[in-house]
C-alpha cells in the first residue's frame, strides 16, 4: 500500500511510538510485508477492546472516520523519547483536530514490560498530557497480533525522518482522498 493509494477511510496501524512514522515510510519499503500486503480498500481487521476506563470499543464503531492505531509501551526507549519531547503529543493533538481517531493500545501481557492496568494507563495519559481518543488495553495480544505489531521501528530507521514523514502523512489525510 502506498500513500498515494490511501484514503480517509483507511485505518492507520502504529506499531509502537513512531509507528505512524513506520506506515508514512511504506513507499519506502520500510514496512513489514504482512502489513504492505493489505489490500487497499479492504476492512481493516475487526476488534473489540476495553479501554483503561472501562468502556469497550469495537473498530467498526469508527466506520467511515480515519483511525490511528499506536501501539504503546511506556517502558521501550523510543516511546520514552517520543513523549519525552513531546513529538507524539503533537502528533495526536494534530491528528484528533482533524477528527481523526487516535488509538493507543497497549499489547503487553501481565508480567512483561509496558504492562498496566486502566488506573495506571490513565494516569501515564496524564503525566505524559497524551490526547488520544482512548487507551485500549490488549493483554491477550489479540489486537497486535491481528495487525502483526510487533515493534518500533524497522531497522536502520532513523526517528527523525520518520516523524517528518509521520507529519506529512496527517496532511495527507487532511486534505482527504487522493486517486
Amino acid at each position: 500500500m502506498t500513500l498515494s493509494h490511501m484514503t480517509r477511510r483507511h485505518a492507520l496501524v502504529l506499531g509502537g511510538a513512531a509507528g505512524l512514522a513506520a506506515l508514512a515510510a511504506a513507499p519506502l519499503g520500510l514496512i513489514r510485508p504482512a502489513l504492505a500486503a493489505r489490500k487497499v480498500g479492504a476492512p481493516a481487521p475487526g476488534f473489540t477492546a476495553v479501554d483503561s476506563n472501562g468502556k469497550e470499543h469495537a473498530l467498526a464503531d469508527f466506520s467511515g472516520k480515519t483511525v490511528i492505531l499506536e501501539w504503546t509501551n511506556h517502558d521501550c526507549p523510543f516511546v520514552r523519547k517520543h513523549y519525552g519531547t513531546d513529538n507524539m503529543q503533537a502528533l495526536q493533538r494534530e491528528a484528533t483536530g482533524q477528527g481523526i481517531v487516535w488509538l493507543s493500545v497497549i499489547s503487553s501481557a501481565p508480567g512483561t514490560q509496558g504492562y498496566v492496568e486502566g488506573p495506571q494507563a490513565n494516569r501515564l495519559t496524564e503525566e505524559r498530557k497524551a490526547t488520544p481518543s482512548a487507551v485500549l488495553l490488549d493483554p491477550k495480544g489479540k489486537v497486535g497480533r491481528s495487525y502483526d505489531a510487533r515493534t518500533t521501528l524497522p531497522a536502520g530507521s532513523s526517528s527523525t525522518a520518520l516523524g517528518a514523514a509521520s507529519r506529512s502523512l496527517l496532511r495527507r489525510l487532511a486534505s482527504g482522498p487522493s486517486t
